[in-house]
């Protein structure tokens, strides 16, 4: 009896360990590192491999590792709601357009970042498409500028040619680079209305002011107005007029570089107005030159496409989430940003030695310059469409301008 009694309390000890063990282990998840954070954004290929260089410095500087997921917005697009619907979300910062962020913040899926990102520290107007009512909801990365006219300097100087410092001398430039090629000295580029559409804006932004292109944005000023018609009939409709563009060639089409850059036989359009991205389209961005409309308004404004970015309020870290948020906003990332070549910075105080040589050109015209959302991508459809095809109309038909202002203004009166 005595060794049965030590037996089975023998049995039962042995059981308790193992049990005990057991539960231990399973309840115990193995050691690990620090959490990374969950980051989506839309780069992939060599886009990634320029990127990847300023997470690297966010873990370096922080000790927070990260895990990067690519995935192009328009997928994301009919995701993130059913996620954020059910409170979850796949990570805690993401890349989305500014209307779709602000729309998210008006459901509640956003994480406020006001005390995170302060208008001191970005270029003038930077935050201003993710501000609502003093509130701010995301936060600019680096983009791509709208900033003018790009030329072949080597052209430019082999001929005499000059960037124009004045509308008159913008016109002179019109006339001669015409009477040299005997051709139109501007090639438009275009697709659907687009980049016709930025062409617009260019000149709305000088001889407007920032005010008025802020303005017929938010849908407060109309295409009527007078001094909205002044910008036309003072300004781009007598360049369509005196046959400054070519006929509307699709912006990059295998065409557009033999006329404009040219190559074996000189440029017949020496002007292009084009995004800073036409950096990639060129054999030798070195030799570009960009000016933008000279003269103008006092306060003028400059398009710029920022990358734009979130913190869902559902995400399983919103600490980390505010903290790579605070991080991409800095001077810090986005001048290592920069220096990969082919972005510009939103935030304050990245030196130009920062930039490649053409970079540097391009983020020269943004200073003093108020930073503007893309008026047409700002509205929206069913506007954007309207408003592309009527510049197609402008292009084809310059007299008829006052009727496609009002069809225009007829657009943005019936947008949701």
């Amino acid at each position: 009896m005595p060794i049965l009694v030590i037996a089975i309390v023998a049995v039962v000890i042995v059981s308790s360990l193992v049990t005990g063990f057991a539960v231990y282990y399973l309840a115990t998840p193995p050691a690990v590192g620090p959490v990374p954070v969950q980051v989506i954004g839309p780069w992939a290929g060599s886009e990634w491999s320029k990127f990847k260089p300023v997470l690297d410095k966010f873990k370096t500087v922080t000790g927070i590792p990260y895990q990067y997921t690519t995935s192009r917005q328009e997928d994301l697009t009919p995701t993130l709601p059913i996620s954020f619907q059910a409170q979850q979300s796949p990570a805690d910062v993401i890349f989305m357009p500014s209307a779709t962020i602000k729309q998210y913040a008006t459901r509640g899926w956003v994480t406020e970042l006001t005390t995170t990102l302060s208008p001191s520290s970005y270029q003038p107007g930077a935050l201003d498409p993710l501000t609502v009512s003093g509130k701010i909801w995301g936060g600019a990365y680096t983009g791509k500028v709208k900033p003018g006219f790009w030329y072949n300097v080597s052209y430019f100087n082999a001929n005499g040619f000059q960037a124009p410092t004045t509308w008159a001398g913008f016109v002179s430039l019109l006339w001669a680079l015409k009477n040299k090629t005997g051709q139109a000295p501007i090639l438009a580029g275009d697709g659907v209305g687009w980049p016709l559409s930025d062409v617009t804006e260019h000149f709305i932004a000088t001889y407007g002011g920032a005010a008025m292109h802020q303005a017929l944005a938010q849908r407060t000023l109309a295409w009527t107005d007078a001094k909205v018609q002044a910008v036309f009939q003072n300004y781009l409709v007598p360049t369509l007029q005196n046959g400054f563009w070519t006929q509307p060639l699709t912006w990059n089409d295998p065409a557009v570089l033999a006329s404009w850059w040219g190559g074996t036989t000189p440029p017949t359009h020496p002007l292009y107005f084009m995004g800073s991205w036409i950096t990639g389209m060129v054999p030798n961005p070195n030799d570009l030159g960009v000016f933008s409309l000279p003269g103008g308004a006092s306060t003028q404004g400059i398009v710029f496409a920022a990358d734009y970015f979130f913190v869902p309020k559902y995400g399983l870290h919103q600490d980390l989430g505010k903290r790579l948020a605070a991080f991409l906003g800095s001077e810090a990332a986005q001048e290592e940003q920069v220096k990969q070549g082919g972005h510009i910075a939103t935030a304050a105080g990245v030196p130009a030695s920062a930039y490649p040589t053409v970079d540097a050109r391009v983020a020269g015209l943004l200073q003093g310059k108020v930073v503007l959302a893309d008026l047409d991508d700002t509205i929206g459809n069913p506007f954007q469409g309207k408003f592309w095809s009527e510049l197609q109309k402008l292009w084809a038909t310059p007299a008829q301008w006052q009727t496609i202002l009002a069809e225009i203004q007829a657009a943005a009166v019936a947008q949701p």
